[in-house]
């Protein structure tokens, strides 16, 4: 085994063939080297073994694993990560995209500021061809000092995807792991940001894939959605209601899990009944990716420029 990497990157991926190649070529063209990248297979029955057993020959710091089922999403990110040894990790998305200096730039934030404990770079969505669709700013106030700050900015505001940024892995260990129930997703950032401040690189860094094969997409009901997080949600035991309940205590559970002062924990309670009492207003489930287009023409930047191996993905 080589030396342990400072960086792990987890790439958990099913059926990921048509853009996991462009993913793994921006990935591996990173300005920063010093990491290892740990693929998970989620049994996948199309090209993606393929793709990445060809790619681990050609790139030692890959370490390729093949699952003998489909776990679901969710346990595979989990799964992935018990699988990294780096001092800091990073989740990778097999349909995204990332620009040359992104894991660079994420790095020296945290080595520049200790008490940061996550860090990522400014976001756009793309289409399936690479093409920005809509850029938009970082507006949540992950970097305050204040716990309850920070936590408030995630309940209410939309954007960011903190999900993906570089993490502290000792962090990571504190919280509890990804779960499968709706946005749990949303409940993982919340809880890892009870535990200290994010910082966003002003810089276009990272690019989300929009495309119909997306999970989001191609599994419109929240019900569905959880499916693909975890196949242990299907049938009877658990109903959307279930599903909801699960999401809102999922904060609950945060505030009480995280090393907060008494005041602290108070606030963020407050914070989280104001957030329900909001949620039947119009428009409270807003999307970044529901926001209208912006011409890639309207925008000073090609993706192309930015991000390793654009057009070589395929070979």
């Amino acid at each position: 085994m080589t030396a342990q990497p400072r960086l792990s990157i987890g790439l958990p991926v099913y059926n990921g063939e048509e853009y996991l190649a462009e993913s793994l070529e921006a990935l591996l063209g990173q300005t920063y080297e010093d990491f290892e990248l740990v693929v998970t297979d989620n049994a996948s029955t199309d090209g993606t073994e393929d793709i990445c057993r060809r790619y681990a020959k050609q790139d030692s710091r890959i370490r390729y694993i093949r699952l003998p089922r489909n776990i679901g999403a969710a346990p595979n990110h989990n799964y992935v990560f018990t699988q990294c040894r780096g001092e800091l990790f990073k989740w990778a998305s097999h349909d995204d995209l990332y620009a040359r200096d992104l894991l660079k730039r994420c790095v020296e934030a945290l080595d520049e500021h200790p008490d940061v404990i996550l860090a990522h770079g400014d976001q756009a969505v793309i289409d399936e061809d690479g093409k920005v669709k809509v850029p938009y700013a970082y507006t949540l106030n992950t970097s305050s000092p204040h716990a309850p700050e920070r936590f408030r900015s995630l309940l209410f505001e939309p954007g960011g995807d903190d999900f993906y940024g570089v993490m502290r892995a000792d962090v990571l260990r504190r919280v509890t792991p990804h779960d499968s129930y709706h946005h749990a997703d949303r409940t993982f950032v919340a809880e890892i940001t009870l535990h200290g401040r994010f910082h966003q690189v002003p810089e276009l860094l990272y690019f989300r894939r929009d495309h119909p094969t997306r999970a989001e997409r191609a599994n419109p009901s929240k019900r569905a959605r959880c499916v693909n997080l975890d196949p242990r949600r299907a049938g009877v035991l658990h109903p959307t209601p279930r599903l909801l309940a699960e999401y809102v205590w999922g904060f609950v559970s945060a505030v009480k899990r995280a090393p907060l002062s008494a005041a602290d924990r108070r606030a963020c309670y407050r914070h989280l009944a104001a957030w329900a009492a909001s949620r039947v207003r119009p428009g409270a489930g807003e999307r970044v990716e529901d926001r209208t287009p912006v011409g890639p023409a309207a925008l000073d930047v090609s993706v192309d420029a930015l991000v390793a191996g654009r057009g070589r993905g395929a070979a």
